[in-house]
Formats: C-alpha cells, structure tokens, sequence
C-alpha cells in the first residue's frame, strides 16, 4: 500500500479522462501568467475549475498565495490555509466567500470549482464553490450573500487582465502560488457546475472528466503541457495565449505530476525537531536546503511495503555531513545518522553507516553528482542498489536483517520505508521522484511505462514513485 492521507484526490489508474501535466509555481520566484485584452467580458456571470497540489501551509510559510484574479477581485489561499473567493466593486466593497474546509495536504491534488452569477435570484447560489465534487456549505466568511442580485465586478473587466497563479500589488506585496496547477478553466458568460470538470469513480474518489462546454469569448482553458508556449490557451475561441512573465516561468517549470498521476515529492509539513520547515523545501516540495549548523532531515511523501522503485537525487551542495536513502516512521524524529539512516556521506567519502560499524561505499561525491536509488521491497529482505551517475555503488542493504531496532536492522516491510534526505551544515538536495525536479534532466528518460522524467532510465523491472505505478505494482 501507498501511504498517503485520504483527504483528497490522489490521481490513479486511468479513468478514460488523462490530464497530462502541471505547471510548478514558485511565489519566491514571482512567476506568473498575464492575458491584457480588450472589450469587457461578463462581469455578473462565469466558472473558474482548476486542480492544484498546494505547497506551502500556515502563516509561518506565506502571506497570501493567488491562484486567479483581476485587481482586487480574486481567488487565493489566506494563510490560515482557507479558500478564498474576494470580490470587488466600487459600490459594495469586497465581498467574501471563504469556506470553512482547511488545504493542508501537500500530497493531495484538490479539484476547486467555483461560479459567479450574480444574475441568480438566489442570494446564497450567487456564489457557489465545490471542492471534489462537494458544494460548500459551511463558511466562515459569508459576506457574499449580500450582493445586489446583477452586480458587476472586476472579473472580466479588460482594464484589469487576467492574472493566473499571482497577484502583483506592486513592491513587496506581491504575491505569488507555490505548487502545482493543472487543467485550468475560465468559462466567461456562463455558470456551469461541477458535474461538468469531473465525477466520482466507483470509489468513490472524484475524478477529472473533459469539459465539453463553452469558454466563451473572454474565456480560456490552460493546460500547462505545451513546452513551446506554456500560456497556451486551448479553448476554442477563447481570449488566447497568456504571457508568462516575472520570474522563471519557462517549459523547465512544467511537470508531469498531475491529478491523474500524483507522484511522490517531499513532505512540506513534517518536521524533525522543528529544523526542517517551509525555508528549506521548495521548488514543487522536490528542493531540500540545510544552510544551518543543525541535522535537519526531509521525508517523502510517499512510503511502500512492497514493489521496486526508483528515485533520483542530486546533491548540488556537498557538505560535511549528508545522507540519502530511507526512513521508517517509527524513527522520524530522530533520524539523524542513526537507526532509520542507511547511507552517510562523511566528508564527501560514501560510507555504509549501520549504528554499529561503518564502511567504505563507493568514491567521493561532488557538486552536482546524480545519486540514484532502486529499492526493492519484494525480495524477502529488501535490497536497495545506489548508483553514482548511473555506475553501480552496491546493495546498501547489504547484511542486514529484518527485526529489531536501530541501523543494523531493517523494520518490518509493512512498517513502511520512505526515501529521506539530509544533513548537517550546509548541503542542497534536488530530488527528482520523475513528476519534476528544479535540476532539469538532460536526457528526459522515463520507466517502462513512460512515467517520469529522469536523467538516467530506472533499471529494468523498477518504477516511479507515482499513483499509476503504486496501483499496479502494489506499494
């Protein structure tokens, strides 16, 4: 089985609707998309549907992060990790829809529709939001429901653009959307539902469906999948292309992670000792900094019992001490350089470190080596091989047992194994799980399957670490 939490959609095995890809945001990089038009839209009706895996939680971590908007009319997450739909007039202020549900599952894909009509007679169905597949009913900010019925705001409104994952207030109070976002759309004119982006599978679980319906003039579909233009616009007669701008919004921020296939990154909310948080783990939950003289240590999204995998690694700041490889749950606190820790680079020389003696383990390590992973969790003891720039290092787990506790021994399978990495002093891991990475493979290669994109190609009969590949092979 894959660990992961039930609060969300997870993306699986083909539903008959694929959603190929993301785009990965990073608000300290100010990357955004922008459409200026002109001649106003529908200012009183439209339906905004996106899926995003948000990255970042809490106050601590961000102020705002903007997913869509126009001036101050927009829809964003407030840094008490609730939904937010603001809506501006001249006339009534702003008016806000702020559900009561909290987003702080950095391993889920959510599914967020929401429609204006301000033209219903309704006051309360003026503004309705869904959360996969779920109407919102319960607020904690309900101000909506004050609107004068035909009411006119900034969205659609062509002297305030569009802009897509920020929001730009000018100096530093510009912010920006950290995590990915998929299959956005924007029907202008219109006031759809949210049986018309998705539906639940016989799980029960919601699922993306293709959206047959109108974007209108002023409207526009997102896709985020073509490297050559990746403000495309593919609607049908929609308002066109969007220019990505301010920061480094280019085809290297494009993943494959999507709802349909949610890959592993790394857990953005876990935290050893309070020294590893949302300062060190960045780039989509895929950039692990340590700049402190502190072990700090980031785990996995994604744990298995079962299965063969293959994960990627590169270490673009070598430090002192650094470690790499996998962690059980029952060690999390404390998995420095002992009992859940199986590889240590000590002074950039590898060594085999399990709590009780050390050994040599392949050359040193430099700036920019790819250190690679294949587990194997089905052989009656699992075997994990690590390769230095695709050359074979050996089995890590090498004479070790399963039983017990501590770094001479393995933990029972079905306890769970999850890829780690960390450090003491300065180090910069960039993970790549094969749904994306911020050190851009060179050869693109993927698994047997086609699933993700790695610099060296997974050894035979080992996958990415992605819903698609957990639910066939087990996990």
């Amino acid at each position: 089985m894959a660990f992961l939490t039930e609060a969300a959609n997870r993306g699986s095995i083909s539903t008959g609707y694929e959603i190929d890809g993301s785009i990965c945001w990073e608000d300290d990089n100010d990357e955004n998309m922008v459409r200026n038009y002109s001649g106003d839209g529908d200012r009183r009706t439209w339906t905004y549907s996106t899926w995003v895996k948000k990255l970042k939680f809490g106050s601590s971590q961000y102020d705002y992060m903007y997913m869509f908007g126009a001036a101050y009319s927009s829809i964003l997450f407030l840094n008490n990790d609730l939904l937010r739909i603001a809506l501006w007039n001249s006339g009534t202020g702003t008016l806000y829809a702020d559900p009561s549900q909290v987003f702080r599952d950095g391993s889920a894909w959510y599914h967020i529709v929401v429609t204006l009509d301000s033209t219903n007679a309704t006051a309360a169905d003026r503004v309705k939001i869904w959360i996969n597949g779920v109407r919102v009913t319960s607020f904690s900010n309900s101000t909506y429901a004050n609107m004068p019925q035909n009411t006119e705001f900034q969205i659609g409104q062509a002297s305030d653009n569009y802009q897509v994952g920020y929001y730009f207030a000018g100096g530093g109070s510009n912010r920006g959307f950290s995590g990915y976002m998929a299959e956005t759309h924007f029907a202008n004119g219109t006031a759809y539902d949210e049986n018309d982006f998705g539906e639940f599978d016989d799980n029960g679980i919601w699922t993306p469906k293709k959206f047959t319906g109108s974007h209108g003039s002023k409207g526009f579909y997102l896709k985020f999948t073509d490297s050559s233009n990746i403000g495309k616009d593919s609607s049908t007669g929609g308002i066109g292309d969007f220019s990505a701008t301010n920061g480094n919004t280019t085809s290297a921020d494009l993943a494959t992670d999507s709802p349909t296939n949610n890959f592993c990154t790394l857990n953005n909310i876990f935290t050893n000792s309070g020294s590893a948080n949302y300062e060190t783990i960045s780039e989509g939950a895929t950039k692990f900094v340590n700049a402190g003289n502190a072990y700090r240590l980031a785990v996995a999204s994604m744990g298995v019992t079962s299965g063969k995998w293959y994960w990627e690694v590169k270490a673009t700041s070598v430090s002192a001490v650094m470690y790499m490889g996998i962690t059980y749950p029952s060690v999390w606190d404390t998995d420095y350089t002992l009992g859940g820790t199986i590889f240590l680079d000590d002074s950039n020389d590898p060594v085999r470190y399990n709590n009780s003696s050390r050994s040599s383990f392949g050359s040193a390590f430099g700036n920019g080596d790819i250190i690679a992973f294949a587990l194997d969790m089905d052989a009656t003891t699992p075997t994990m091989t690590v390769y230095k720039n695709n050359s074979s290092l050996g089995n890590l787990m090498a004479g070790l047992s399963i039983g017990g506790t501590g770094g001479a021994f393995l933990p029972p399978k079905e306890d769970g194994y999850f890829p780690k990495v960390g450090g003491y002093g300065a180090a910069t891991f960039e993970c790549n799980f094969g749904g994306y990475t911020s050190g851009t493979p060179s050869s693109g290669a993927s698994d047997a399957n086609g699933y993700g994109t790695f610099e060296y190609a997974p050894p035979s009969g080992f996958y990415a670490l992605c819903t698609k590949n957990l639910a066939e092979y087990g996990g």
